[in-house]
């Protein structure tokens, strides 16, 4: 199509003043303009992002459970309040840039004690889909808290050294690495 200049004068005064009209109405409603490019909050992924925090949140005090008699050797983890859902979140939202999302992470749990790292367990969140990224999870015992009463008396009193409590601190260290990047090996620590 080519645009020639056949309008009568009559047909251009209009357009021109509805140009107008409609530059004049933009210029009242620019603060509207964001009401109409920002999308309404989804609900739908909303609720698929709480429910996958609860899973990996269950997820993550399983492995603890499960680590606690096999590589723990104690009776109780005490857990700060929070601290599986604060993780959980950090999780979600270092795997939101993913191809694969969550669906494709592999998270290696593991405690440090001391100057020691000692590996927990492995956490893969599906397995129908091939990893594109791992976390290494790294929670911290608390070493500022109290001793144990068992601590003040010799070892002969109690008959089973495995009636101790761990008590986790609430600082933790998560480390992202990719596993298809074309640079080589990417890691991210937060």
């Amino acid at each position: 199509m080519v645009a020639t200049s056949s309008l009568n004068n009559k047909n251009s005064t209009c357009i021109s003043e509805l140009i107008q009209q409609h530059f004049q109405h933009a210029a009242i409603t620019d603060f509207d303009y964001w009401d109409y490019v920002v999308p309404e909050p989804n609900f739908n992924e909303t609720v698929f992002e709480e429910r996958s925090c609860q899973n990996l949140v269950r997820m993550l005090e399983s492995c603890l459970s499960r680590s606690k008699q096999t590589r723990l050797h104690c009776s109780r983890v005490l857990v700060p309040e929070k601290l599986t859902r604060r993780i959980a979140q950090d999780v979600l939202r270092l795997s939101s840039m993913e191809p694969c999302g969550l669906r494709g992470c592999i998270i290696h749990v593991n405690l440090e004690t001391g100057n020691v790292c000692k590996k927990l367990d492995k956490i893969v969140y599906d397995p129908a889909v091939v990893p594109t990224f791992e976390l290494t999870l790294v929670f911290k015992q608390d070493s500022g808290s109290w001793p144990s009463f068992r601590d003040f008396f010799p070892r002969a009193c109690f008959t089973s050294s495995t009636k101790r409590t761990l008590i986790l601190s609430p600082g933790f260290r998560l480390i992202k690495k990719k596993l298809y990047s074309l640079i080589g090996t990417v890691v991210e620590e937060c």
